[in-house]
């Protein structure tokens, strides 16, 4: 038995919570792109290749969502 101190380990996450995951994972990403994209920093700036990027990407994190339900 574990004492109440000790943290006990979570169980592995199943495979859709994985999937879920990773379509947070990419949104978060492709938001902080779009916020870039329209940023007043130059140097922060990303072009419409990386946002297209960024976009397919969740798009094929939703599909494997959608896959793993």
């Amino acid at each position: 038995m574990s004492s109440p101190n000790t943290p006990s380990t979570p169980p592995p996450p199943t495979p859709q919570e994985r999937a879920v995951q990773e379509v947070l994972t990419c949104f978060d990403a492709y938001v902080r792109i779009r916020e870039a994209r329209d940023s007043l920093l130059s140097a922060s700036r990303v072009g419409p290749r990386e946002e297209e990027r960024a976009f397919d990407d969740l798009q094929q994190a939703i599909s494997r969502l959608r896959t793993a339900s």
